[in-house]
């Protein structure tokens, strides 16, 4: 049998609940997707990855997803993805003149900078809030591999026992890689400091060179400038693959606001229901 791979995107808190609703739904078909041989995770999707190769469950993962915020002890102040972060995403891409490491250069110094001046939360409160979320949870003999870019240098950095650096700590890897540019703070990590995966392409779905098929679930899978998206990736590689994104009934679920807990439980049953769709296609993929 060829080797699988299964590729999770960023798109925030209802971006965990709706990837995790669509893997609980396939695998209820008997299309289990956790079975893959790499996890690629990216921002939301490294979460997704640390929590589906651990030993808890699809059921219980997704029933987690259905709790209100208080019952998961979600009491962070509502995050946004505002007008002013926009602003700053749309002025760096335009700066970076088509240069991906240019954008992560140019994007991660504005990083740095919101959160010097106190715009974010703390590094301490951070890992709190993704501490609710993977607390406890270890690398283990699963191929996972988790993505971040290096905020000084814009380059993409691949966390993982299959990784370029193996020796950090998988809380240290997801936290770094849900680092949003001017919303969550920048992670330092052994002398360098991180920002979120996504910044350099919503789901790195070219890191499964080598494998095939490849599935992709991707909530935010967008090509913009010298940003590529998740199919632009697989097609290039000439594998297999598949790439999943949000319905109608799942986008109108997620609403405006990726970063909302409160849209969390809609996403996760949206994710669910989305799941009959792809079936048959998957099935005849994955196998």
């Amino acid at each position: 049998m060829s080797k699988r791979a299964l590729v999770l995107g960023g798109g925030g808190i209802t971006g965990i609940a709706w990837e995790t609703g669509l893997l609980a739904g396939l695998a209820e078909a008997g299309v289990d997707l956790t079975t893959a041989d790499r996890v690629i995770g990216t921002s939301a999707g490294s979460i997704v990855g640390a929590q589906i190769t651990s030993d808890t469950g699809l059921d219980e993962l997704y029933r987690r997803q259905l709790l209100s915020p208080a019952a998961l002890g979600d009491t962070a102040p509502l995050a946004a993805i505002g007008p002013s972060v926009a602003v700053r995403l749309v002025t760096s891409l335009v700066r970076s003149r088509g240069d991906i490491e240019r954008f992560g250069r140019i994007l991660g110094r504005q990083a740095v900078a919101v959160a010097a001046k106190g715009r974010t939360p703390t590094v301490p409160e951070r890992y709190q809030q993704v501490a609710q979320r993977i607390g406890g949870l270890e690398w283990n003999d699963r191929d996972l591999v988790v993505t971040a870019v290096d905020a000084s240098t814009g380059e993409l950095t691949v966390f993982g026992p299959q990784g370029d650096v193996a020796e950090v700590s998988l809380e240290d890897a997801v936290n770094a890689s849900c680092s949003v540019p001017c919303v969550y703070p920048p992670i330092p990590i052994g002398g360098r400091t991180f920002i979120d995966g996504g910044v350099r392409s919503g789901a790195n779905a070219d890191l499964a060179s080598g494998f095939d098929p490849v599935v992709v679930l991707s909530p935010l899978d967008r090509a913009i400038g010298p940003i590529r998206s998740a199919a632009q990736q697989l097609t290039e590689l000439g594998v297999r693959h598949v790439v999943i994104t949000p319905d109608a009934g799942s986008k109108r679920a997620i609403g405006g606001n990726v970063l909302d807990p409160a849209a969390r439980p809609p996403s996760a049953r949206a994710g669910r229901a989305q799941a009959a769709a792809h079936v048959d296609e998957l099935r005849a993929l994955w196998g």
